[in-house]
């Protein structure tokens, strides 16, 4: 959220001035009110695994969702995620974490701005490597001393950054709103050469999209969407709304929204080809986001859920409903502030009333659940097999979004999909075979069970003796929080090709066997491995934690 207002006589005098000739690009190394952090012990740890593991999602559609969930006996749930890892965010001089603003996700690279509610100006922004899937890695850290960064994207070995500063402190700033252009080659901030800026009129740069060679900021209250040259940050051209709050693009077009009457959606040259009225009330000063999915404009409604939009017709098509109350919530606190497409997944950022997480289905939208997290979820962004969910003062949450891939899905086309209980038993003498990707509670085999696919299993997985357990794909076991373990008795074989990640223990017992098949399985134990006699492990694979 960002929160920032102007003085009275600074906004009197931007209203004489705001023009696009009074705009001014800085490019100086203002070394004093910024610091890049260098302590490799303070970004490793500000990488977290205590909370990693399975996730559980809470489904329904009523407003307690998790006890509905919770009281019945489930079946085997979709969507099977684990929580990679949380990343604390930077605090403020005075020992307060800053709020996670802005997440935005390129190829193995994910970034998030931060940005402090009141009348103090600080923020930052961190780059994430999240090539390994078992163990990202924040790669740098920049803080702005005298800056909230509200909204970031990257392109090209440049992070850029929308923000808000005190003009009336600041030596650089023509206006409160501000676009830096801050250089970060292979993953890391080196601003030694100096930071470009441009500055616009409004009260707060909120959101940003590069379309080819232009950089397109919007700046909230009395503020402009502002298209500038992508390379040098000259302004090309301006033009005023009322309060513009984000941006999307899409085939060319632009969608933005105003908090003052809706979404303008405009050709590539800016001109407005179509209005959707929005009676909402979005709030004072905080952010809301739009995305387009397929056909449709999904809207961040504040207190309303998620806003399904038509963009051919402009018609309301429905609403996407805050589908949790959690006690003690006020209503302020119970707002979608964020949402995000990702193929057939809508994910809407709530507030204290979590993550949710729709599906496009039968032709139209349908919440699925509210995925398990902890904090207040004020923003959310998907790319890829990634989820990445900024959790106000608990940081930022790395979700993985687990789907079979297209080579994994051909391999299995020959056996049946799975849908059954979340209690998965395979009793003496019995034969399954199964591929899909599914949420379990537990799972147990005393006869013979082959997995294709992508598995979470909430708690203990068990091969009883004279047991046999074959899979394909991504197995993941238990949570740091609530360590499970995968128990392969006497006698008993468990045989795996792929990744296997267990939030606990392994445990071998006497005359057990464990044999991986190829060359490109990982385990990633976080745990103990305890073996007893006999034991048999066999096969080649990575041991990412060197646990064997």
């Amino acid at each position: 959220m960002y929160r920032k207002w102007l003085p009275l006589l600074l906004f009197a005098m931007l209203i004489t001035v705001s023009c696009s000739d009074e705009t001014t690009i800085f490019k100086e190394d203002l070394q004093e009110d910024l610091r890049v952090e260098n302590s490799e012990a303070i970004l490793k740890n500000s990488v977290s695994f205590n909370s990693s593991g399975v996730l559980d999602i809470y489904e329904g559609t009523g407003l307690n969702s998790k006890r509905v969930s919770a009281a019945r006996e489930e079946q085997a749930g979709d969507y099977p995620l684990n929580l990679v890892a949380q990343v604390s965010p930077p605090d403020d001089p005075s020992g307060n974490p800053l709020t996670a603003s802005h997440v935005f996700v390129e190829n193995d690279l994910a970034f998030v701005s931060y940005n402090t509610a009141g009348e103090v100006y600080y923020g930052g922004v961190d780059i994430i490597d999240i090539k390994d899937p078992a163990n990202p890695r924040l790669t740098s850290r920049l803080l702005y001393l005298n800056a909230d960064i509200n909204a970031i994207t990257f392109d090209n070995g440049f992070v850029f950054a929308a923000g808000g500063v005190n003009a009336e402190t600041s030596v650089t700033a023509t206006s409160n709103s501000f676009v830096a252009k801050i250089p970060a080659p292979n993953g890391k901030f080196d601003i030694s050469g100096g930071i470009q800026y441009g500055f616009q009129q409004g009260f707060n740069a909120n959101d940003l999209r590069i379309s080819r060679d232009k950089l397109l900021v919007t700046s909230g209250k009395e503020g402009s969407l502002t298209i500038y040259n992508k390379t040098d940050l000259s302004i090309e051209n301006e033009f005023p709304y009322f309060d513009l709050r984000s941006i999307a693009l899409s085939s060319g077009k632009i969608a933005l929204l105003d908090a003052g009457s809706g979404i303008k959606i405009l050709d590539p040259s800016y001109q407005l080809i179509k209005e959707i009225p929005i009676g909402t009330d979005l709030g004072q000063a905080t952010k809301k986001t739009i995305d387009f999915q397929g056909d449709r404009i999904i809207v961040s409604e504040a207190g309303q859920g998620a806003g399904v939009y038509s963009e051919a017709t402009g018609t309301l098509l429905e609403y996407l409903p805050i589908t949790i109350n959690p006690e003690g919530l006020t209503q302020d606190e119970r707002v979608t502030n964020a949402v995000v497409t990702n193929e057939n997944v809508i994910l809407m950022a709530n507030g204290g009333a979590g993550l949710c997480l729709s599906e496009e289905k039968d032709g139209g939208l349908q919440p699925y659940g509210v995925i398990e997290l902890e904090g207040s979820i004020n923003y959310v962004q998907s790319k890829g097999d990634y989820i990445i969910a900024a959790s106000g003062r608990e940081g930022l949450q790395i979700i993985k979004l687990n789907r079979p891939s297209e080579s994994l899905e051909n391999r299995c086309s020959d056996i049946p999909r799975y849908n059954g209980s979340s209690k998965l038993l395979v009793p003496e003498g019995q034969e399954l075979a199964f591929r899909g990707a599914k949420r379990f509670n537990n799972i147990n085999v005393s006869g013979s069970l082959l997995l294709c696919g992508i598995w979470t299993v909430r708690n203990n997985v068990n091969v009883n003796e004279g047991g046999l357990f074959e899979y394909r794909g991504n197995l993941f076991i238990g949570r740091n929080s609530s360590r499970k373990e995968l128990r392969i008795a006497g006698g008993a074989t468990a045989r795996v090709e792929g990744n296997l990640t267990i939030y606990g223990d392994l445990v071998l017992e006497d005359g057990a066997s464990l044999e991986f098949i190829g060359d490109d399985s990982r385990v990633n134990i976080f745990g103990d491995v305890s073996k007893g006699d006999n034991v048999q492990i066999s096969g080649d694979f990575d041991d990412i934690r060197n646990k064997f």
